[in-house]
């Protein structure tokens, strides 16, 4: 037991599986995704894998089909239990099954790794001497209900040599060995005095190995030896020696040959003749031919001697079957009346039960009885809604003509107008709300959820259909006919059952002696034959009639009705869910008209912050004006310096803070203008409300360049300025954009539209997130901030440390579901490149905005080449416009720079790349041809579900050289950020990144 490496040390895992009340297996929290991963290799190998033959190798792992799921999971053989069966444990779970060898394939080699689940042992426990086999499944199962699929602490006092763990266990801060000591399941272990370590007592095999959990054999008691993994050897083989043996010895006699009889004759004496010798011969072989002859004809005998054996036994088979068919109709003559009255009886038994159930169903009964209810109890519209609903019209009709309104003086009649009808709609909601409070609604609803409930039951899915009451009419014709008939068939059987029992009063009478008068026998027992002849035709032709299946025609009369019924329900339910919201949208409207009625809200919040932000930044430039003073001046004092920095750190923080709370304000407002109040942004122009609701939310006009502590970052500056600083304890990046009059609400429109696409999924989207969108007030620049994530761009990715093939795939699966975000929002990227292509982590990909100033067919350039390959699409160069197909043909260019990486690239005469040179997967090469050579039929979302995508891939070969690269660049890159967020300014508030 290694006890010194492992003691203590403390594991999270999760129950998978109970041996005993002190034994179970469990899997390690941190190996789940292997566990996925092994589950979807295997899911994708082994339906296509060779079932296993000869012998098993206990030491190997295979993959078995467990019968509860019909999955593949790794196992190992435990014991052959016969030439077709296979007793296996599933290594990653730890419960055992019995599988044919059918079930049971060979894996490849990257998944012949040891087992995820481990066996453990609680420590200090053992189960008691002499324990009966009900104890025994009671301790198992408790101990499966505080353990199974429950995560668990395992803190490690030892380990066995097989791998079993000794082990304490706990679940939150019940100590799970405790509790089954307590149920008196297991008991604590004896200690032994030369070592203090707990002796495990071995339970009896014969004793506890009756059953175990989902398994049709024991598992926990004791294991085959080795000899059992192996195949028994040769019994085939020296069967066959042996018969062959014993043929050898019984059939054949004993000849010489011709040769040596010759020759022997010959040596006899010089005197015998030529003569002689050639008789002698001819006599040797006539005799073979007799033999021969011989055994033809012995061989012949046995076989007719064989065939009248087997004549005989037929013959007496067939006197005994006669024999016992002519005692059966003996014995049935016997008993001929009182048998025919049994399956009358039974007959009559099951017409009865068929007359309860099923006349509902096959004559639709059930269906009538849903028209009823769908036609008496009927949910009609209130009588007020009409007049709510024109009233509600007439108010969003007002409210639109506000929001179009650009004139004061309109407006104010405008809203005059509004609020007029705002009080008629006030009045109309108050009697709605009342009469729909009178109304049965969710009982009604409830009523028709079960009617609909138990016809689906029945019948299944309904046909799809126009409604018409022409089916209904045919359904009652029809109906009426199936009763009419039904209702002959079962009169003819009642009669016949009335004239059966009439028989049997008669006959009572004529067995009474105290009868005077008794009847003859004609006119009572003669006529029994005649009455059940007749009853049993009249029942069987019931039974016929309600068990025989129904024909197409009618099933289509029942199917149709049913889809009529369905679709009755359907409707009233589509009209009490448009009142139930129409009453939701009243008791909001009122609630509404409570707090605003005849006032609008002010903004007296959000120009109260709006002045808080002046002062601040009114402040925050003074400091960095004394702060500039005191660097200048010959005798400055460092720590006064510190102190106004410090201040100023202050300040800015404190300006961010009332930059998110007035958005947070903007963004309450937006939601008033969009529901109640569209005259906002005319009664307050002064508040820029229009141009926040036009950015998205993204557009602030509090915030300035000269507030933030930005360094220039000449290295990326080279199309625009562009500057790092720091907000809130992140690091970012401000974007600057020349703008004029014209392009100013074009930046703003495209940059909302990209802002709205990122927000719908965020984290989730694929896209760089954007901060926030100010304009500058002294020159015409619009600024752009954006979380900066330094040289994590593809480009500083690939010249530092490569991505690895798995790594590459995992970013490039992130950049679809960005270019799927943007493409569904109808907005095309036209500039991807490996600068705007981020590996966060090195395995989450992000797809980097655009130049907002550009249209989408300017935002293709020369700067979009990977190497000497270009990511321009062929009818991009040819002039035409931009569309997602020329997004995936980039998209498709640079999944094929990363995966052949420094390998160099052969295009065509259109400068379209050649896939086929590379060694690339099948998946991956398959997606390659579709992104670059069949874009029409390609989307961005067939991307994210391409086959290279959704099956994991195994992991990479570990490579030290590369891992140590990888460190090292990180820990240079944490430094850089570290000195930047440091550093000291050297430049005034004011300075220009130009």
């Amino acid at each position: 037991m290694d006890e010194e490496t492992h003691y203590n040390t403390v594991e999270d895992v999760v129950g998978s599986h109970v041996e005993d009340a002190v034994t179970f297996w469990a899997q390690s929290i941190s190996r789940n995704k292997d566990i996925m991963k092994i589950s979807c290799s295997l899911s994708e190998v082994c339906p296509h894998a060779t079932s296993v033959f000869g012998n098993l190798d206990p030491k190997k792992i295979y993959a078995g089909l467990f019968s509860e799921d019909k999955c593949w999971y790794r196992c190992k053989v435990l014991k052959i239990v016969s030439d077709e069966k296979c007793l296996v444990r599933y290594i990653d779970y730890g419960n055992t099954e019995i599988l044919s060898r059918s079930d049971i394939v060979e894996i490849p080699l990257d998944l012949q790794f040891p087992s995820v689940a481990k066996k453990y042992r609680l420590w200090g426990l053992q189960i008691p001497s002499g324990q009966e086999v009900t104890q025994f499944d009671q301790g198992r199962t408790f101990l499966g209900s505080l353990i199974f699929e429950k995560e668990i602490k395992m803190r490690i006092k030892a380990i066995y040599q097989d791998g079993t763990v000794i082990a304490q266990a706990e679940y939150g801060s019940v100590d799970i060995g405790e509790e089954v000591a307590k149920k008196g399941f297991a008991e604590k272990c004896k200690l032994n005095s030369s070592t203090n370590i707990c002796e495990e007592k071995k339970s009896e095999p014969g004793q506890l190995v009756l059953r175990n959990l989902k398994s049709p054999i024991p598992t926990w008691g004791h294991r085959s030896n080795q000899s059992a993994f192996s195949r028994p050897k040769g019994r085939l083989s020296g069967r066959m020696t042996l018969d062959f043996k014993n043929e050898n010895d019984a059939g054949n006699h004993v000849t010489f040959p011709q040769e040596s009889l010759a020759v022997g004759d010959f040596n006899l004496g010089s005197n015998v003749s030529l003569a002689k010798i050639k008789q002698d011969q001819k006599l040797i072989e006539e005799n073979e031919r007799l033999k021969t002859e011989k055994e033809i004809l012995l061989e012949s005998y046995k076989t007719l001697e064989s065939k009248v054996q087997q004549t005989i036994q037929e013959l007496q088979q067939e006197k005994a079957t006669t024999m016992d068919l002519t005692k059966h109709l003996e014995s049935t003559l016997k008993t001929c009346v009182g048998t025919r009255m049994k399956n009358l009886a039974a007959k009559v038994e099951i017409l009865k039960e068929i007359r309860r159930v099923n006349i509902n169903v096959r004559f639709g009964n059930d269906l009538s009885d849903a028209l009823r209810v769908l036609d008496e109890e009927c949910f009609t519209n209130p009588a007020s809604l009409t007049e709510l609903e024109r009233i509600w019209t007439e108010y969003n009709l007002a409210q639109e003509n506000i929001q179009t309104c650009e004139n004061m003086n309109e407006g104010n009649i405008l809203i005059a107008e509004r609020n007029e009808v705002q009080q008629k709609l006030n009045m109309a909601v108050e009697v709605f709300i009342l009469e729909v409070d009178e109304l049965p609604l969710n009982k009604r609803l409830k009523t028709l959820q079960d009617l609909s409930a138990s016809l689906e039951a029945v019948y299944g899915k309904a046909k799809e259909g126009t409604n018409s009451e022409e089916i209904l009419k045919k359904f009652y014709d029809w109906k009426c006919d199936k009763r009419e008939e039904f209702t002959s068939v079962r009169s003819e059987t009642e009669v016949s059952l009335q004239r059966l029992v009439a028989w049997f009063q008669n006959t009572v009478k004529a067995f009474d002696l105290s009868v005077e008068k008794p009847l003859t026998s004609e006119d009572t027992i003669d006529v029994i034959d005649e009455i059940l002849e007749k009853t049993e035709s009249s029942v069987c032709k019931e039974l016929e009639l309600s068990l025989i299946e129904q024909g197409d025609a009618d099933k289509e009369i029942i199917i149709n009705t049913y889809s009529q019924v369905l679709q009755k329900i359907r409707l009233e339910e589509k009209l009490i869910a448009t009142v139930q919201s129409k009453y939701k949208d009243s008791i909001e409207f009122k609630k509404q008209s409570v707090e605003f009625l005849n006032k609008s809200p002010n903004v007296d919040h959000l120009l109260s912050i709006k002045k808080t932000l002046k002062n601040l930044k009114a402040r925050l430039r003074w400091k960095l004006v004394e702060k500039n003073n005191l660097e200048e001046s010959d005798d400055h004092d460092g720590s006064e310096i510190e102190k106004i920095k410090q201040e100023i750190t202050h300040l800015r923080n404190s300006i961010f803070q009332e930059v998110y709370r007035e958005q947070e304000e903007y963004a309450k407002l937006n939601n008033l203008v969009h529901k109640w109040f569209p005259e906002l942004p005319l009664l307050y122009p002064e508040i820029g409300l229009l141009k926040y609701m036009k950015s998205g939310g993204l557009l602030t006009m509090s915030l300035e360049r000269d507030l933030l502590d930005a360094e220039p970052m000449k290295e990326l500056s080279s199309k625009r300025p562009l500057v790092c600083s720091e907000v809130n304890g992140q690091i970012i990046l401000l974007k600057g954009y020349s703008v004029d009059l014209d392009t100013e609400a074009k930046v703003i429109k495209r940059a909302a539209a990209y802002h709205r696409a990122w927000r719908q999924a965020k984290e989730e989207s694929g896209l760089l997130p954007l901060i926030f969108l100010f304009l500058c007030k002294s020159d015409p620049l619009a600024y752009l901030m954006v979380p900066y994530y330094p040289r994590a761009n593809l480009s500083a990715v690939q010249a530092s440390v490569p991505l690895t093939t798995e790594e590459a795939l995992k970013v490039m699966k992130g950049v679809a579901q960005g270019l799927h975000t943007l493409h569904k929002a109808d907005i095309i990227h036209g500039s991807l490149h490996q600068n705007n292509v981020f590996a966060l982590n090195r395995e989450q990909g992000i797809v980097g905005d655009f130049d907002f100033t550009k249209s989408v067919s300017q935002r293709a350039s020369v700067n979009m080449m990977v190497g000497d390959l270009s990511l321009i699409s062929p009818e991009l160069k040819m002039g035409k416009p931009a569309s997602p197909s020329s997004d995936l043909y980039a998209y498709g260019c640079l999944l094929l720079w990363l995966s052949v990486q420094n390998q160099k690239f052969e295009t065509n005469e259109d400068g379209i790349p050649k896939v086929d040179q590379f060694h690339l997967d099948d998946n991956v090469k398959s997606l390659l041809y579709s992104l670059i050579y069949c874009r029409s039929s390609m989307t961005a979302e067939q991307v994210l579900n391409a086959e290279c995508f959704l099956v994991p891939k195994g992991q990479s070969p570990p490579n030290p050289e590369k891992d140590a690269q990888y460190t090292q660049y990180k820990e240079e890159e944490e430094l850089k950020m570290e000195n930047l967020n440091k550093k000291e300014k050297t430049r005034n508030g004011e300075a220009n990144f130009d």
